[in-house]
């Protein structure tokens, strides 16, 4: 074992074991024998799989040194907001001969934290649950690890990385293992595990961290409102939040400067990097209230909801906003493409494919004149903000907007003053929503390519409106037919903090070829005009070993 290489050559090397790590659905080790040796293995690996060498890494582990034997387990899709004596009565019903304590029970989650002070206990429990089920429904099992603030330092701020491999056509799948190679595998969450509440859990007594979440707007949103409903047992209740935009519109990303959807082979060091140099900004996030019956609503500014309120029908349903609202011919065109997604879901693996079907439903919209849904839409609404009665123009369409981007990129509300004092500048911690007309697919047309803007009625932080018919409508994207009756929008208290990307520092490129062979370990001569930057991302694929001490600090 050549320990001098990694400065420990005074160590015994009987002292450490080498350590196999597999980044495959987890974390999986593998103490490895003494006759082994990695390269062998991994040219072998390189044979049958590519991707599985890509996933394997080596730690030295120094045997003599105390190890923390207590295991922390996620358990989900339990029943939702029972008592804690009958989740542990569900899940001791499974495990009758394995010693276990509950930790943690997000009963509005329907989740639990299960400790173990046995490896082998843990195990067995590990097996048994993952092939249980309650009320007909699958457990959701995986191990999640524990973080010892004692000993990390006191500035520290770690990263904390949700990856939704299903957003994008898919490429979450690549981009979460090009990650893991780059932080450790352990801050990396795969959403279509558990979802957010394992991280959120992991992190929860850390005093300050960063989120990265690579997804569309939709998966921040999940996040948010897990953020919400962990508030209270976290000691840091708003982490700041960068976005790795995957979806199809990522209208909050683009407003935060982070890009309109990252494509397969773009690098992801420099994303890392400017999460560092990020700036932090609020964002205003709203309470959206229907009530079919049109009865007056009292709003409770500090709901945090994302979902129906309660099973109740004569309780209003109540959702959070964080981007924008929309009530007739945007919700119309949305609802069309979200039922085409849900007819054939296989088809929408890409991002142009996406927005081809979206245009095509726009272009079908705007040739049934005679039977558009939304014609009449400005004698049906009435609308009041701040107390005052709106007058409507002709209309076919209202936007309620939170943020500086609205279809996909399109600038609705304009930057520019139109010379009459009248409109503040939008910003998405103002505490002031726009409310925006749309007279109908053509404008709309013309809004995202850029020629027009919106037809701007108004600002204000309380909004009602009373809907004489059904109608289509989305928040943040998620589109359904509502039925007829009172709208109510406020402000919430739970504002969220966002990283908004700073501006890069342009640098001059380098024209000169240059030819560089970053995998060959006997080429010693570096290109005079290689910058260090890039010899790090050149070194970075190479086996290097770590201090298991030091793997301990997340």
């Amino acid at each position: 074992m050549a320990l001098h290489k990694f400065g420990l050559e005074d160590e015994d090397p009987e002292d450490y074991n080498l350590v196999e790590v597999l980044l495959d659905k987890g974390v999986q080790e593998r103490i490895m024998d003494r006759e082994e040796c990695p390269w062998p293995q991994l040219v072998e690996a390189r044979r049958n799989s590519l991707r599985k060498m890509k996933q394997t890494r080596y730690y030295l582990r120094k045997i003599k040194e105390k190890r923390h034997e207590r295991s922390q387990m996620y358990v989900g899709n339990l029943p939702i907001n029972l008592s804690d004596h009958r989740y542990k009565q569900i899940i001791q019903k499974h495990l009758i001969d394995v010693p276990f304590s509950i930790d943690v029970i997000y009963a509005q989650n329907g989740a639990a934290i299960l400790v173990f002070d046995d490896v082998d206990a843990a195990t067995s429990a590990y097996y048994i649950l993952k092939e249980a089920s309650v009320d007909d429904k699958q457990l959701v099992v995986l191990f999640v690890p524990e973080i010892h603030t004692e000993r990390m330092d006191e500035d520290s701020c770690p990263l904390l990385v949700f990856v939704n491999v299903k957003s994008g056509g898919c490429q979450g799948v690549d981009l979460i293992s090009s990650i893991k190679k780059l932080v450790n595998p352990h801050q990396v969450f795969d959403l279509d595990q558990g979802g957010p509440l394992p991280g959120l859990h992991v992190f929860s007594k850390l005093k300050q961290y960063r989120i990265l979440i690579c997804g569309g707007d939709g998966t921040v949103g999940w996040v948010l409102s897990l953020l919400d409903d962990m508030c209270q047992e976290s000691v840091c209740s708003r982490p700041p939040i960068a976005i790795l935009p995957l979806g199809t519109g990522n209208d909050l990303a683009r407003c935060l400067k982070w890009g309109g959807g990252y494509e397969y082979g773009d690098d992801i060091y420099p994303i890392l990097r400017a999460i560092v140099d990020a700036e932090e900004i609020k964002l205003d996030r709203w309470t959206v209230i229907f009530e079919p019956d049109g009865k007056l609503v009292e709003c409770d500014n500090r709901s945090n909801s994302s979902t129906s309120s309660s099973g109740n029908d004569d309780m209003p349903n109540m959702f959070v906003m964080n981007n924008y609202f929309g009530i007739g011919i945007d919700a119309d065109v949305c609802l069309a493409f979200h039922m085409k997604r849900v007819e054939n879901p296989e088809k929408f693996q890409s991002r142009i494919y996406n927005k081809g079907v979206y245009f095509k439903v726009s272009v079908r919209k705007m040739m049934q004149r005679e039977r558009r849904s939304c014609k009449d839409l400005f004698r049906d609404l009435k609308v009041e903000v701040d107390g005052q009665k709106l007058e409507l123009p002709q209309l076919e369409g209202l936007v309620l907007l939170n943020i500086g981007s609205w279809g996909s990129g399109a600038d609705i509300w304009g930057q520019d003053d139109d010379g009459s004092g009248r409109w503040k500048r939008s910003s998405p911690s103002d505490g002031l929503l726009e409310v925006i007309g749309l007279t109908g697919i053509v404008h709309m047309g013309q809004i995202q390519s850029g020629l027009r803007t919106g037809v701007r009625l108004a600002q204000g932080s309380h909004i009602r409106i009373w809907m004489n018919s059904d109608m289509p409508v989305q928040v943040d994207g998620e589109p359904w037919m509502q039925l007829a009756g009172q709208v109510v929008i406020t402000r919430s208290a739970l504002q969220a903090t966002m990283l908004k990307k700073s501006k890069a520092k342009i640098k001059r490129r380098n024209t000169e070829p240059t030819i560089i062979n970053a995998t060959s370990p006997t080429d010693e001569k570096k290109s005079p005009i290689d910058t260090g930057e890039t010899q790090k991302r050149n070194e970075a694929p190479r086996l290097t070993a770590v201090k298991s001490e030091e793997l301990n600090k997340v």
